[in-house]
């Protein structure tokens, strides 16, 4: 945490949300734009053992995986909040290893910003790769963690891009995939 923040630009800092942290930041940012960060895209690529699914029926969350472009949106945190909100998104994020925190370059509306985003970490053991669409979809419908199932983590993803008006061709096709027969694996 403290060497992210001691590369932080001076002043407020923007953090680059393209999964939960859309909906569900975990604090109250002073101002939120639609962002798009280039080389990186989201993807279903990490295990959740804990959160959206367990230690013997793992689920998946979202990660930034490098290739293509992704957006999401950025969110501005006052200078004088950044140590417990980093905190905060320390604890959240950074306790595995799976994501690396990294300043990007966020085109946004107002013009460019540095912003923190969390990439995968493709050395983490949580780290899934590239998975066959079918399993994928049956993690899915049946993982479920301390926060519920991960369908549900996938649907307020999916609903909190289409809120904020963000097409995700990928993600929308796993939606109807599994909006066709939700209960398949179950």
């Amino acid at each position: 945490m403290d060497h992210a923040l001691a590369q932080r630009p001076p002043g407020d800092v923007w953090v680059f949300g393209y999964g939960s942290l859309i909906w569900r930041p975990g604090f109250e940012p002073a101002d939120r734009r639609m962002a798009r960060v280039r080389g990186y895209h989201r993807s279903l690529c990490l295990w959740s053992r804990i959160n959206r699914g367990s230690p013997d029926d793992p689920g998946l969350v979202f990660g930034l995986d490098r290739g293509g472009n992704c957006r999401g949106v950025v969110l501005q945190v006052p200078e004088d909040a950044l140590r417990p909100v980093f905190h905060d998104l320390w604890q959240r994020e950074m306790l595995m290893d799976s994501y690396l925190p990294r300043w990007l370059t966020c085109a946004t509306p107002g013009g460019d910003v540095k912003a923190l985003a969390f990439v995968i970490n493709r050395q983490a053991s949580g780290y899934t790769g590239e998975l066959q669409e079918q399993h994928l979809l049956d993690i899915v419908r049946r993982a479920r963690g301390r926060y519920g199932p991960c369908m549900d983590y996938v649907m307020d993803t999916a609903q909190a891009l289409r809120d904020c008006g963000i097409r995700d061709r990928r993600l929308e096709h796993i939606v109807r995939q599994l909006q066709r027969d939700p209960h398949a694996a179950l």
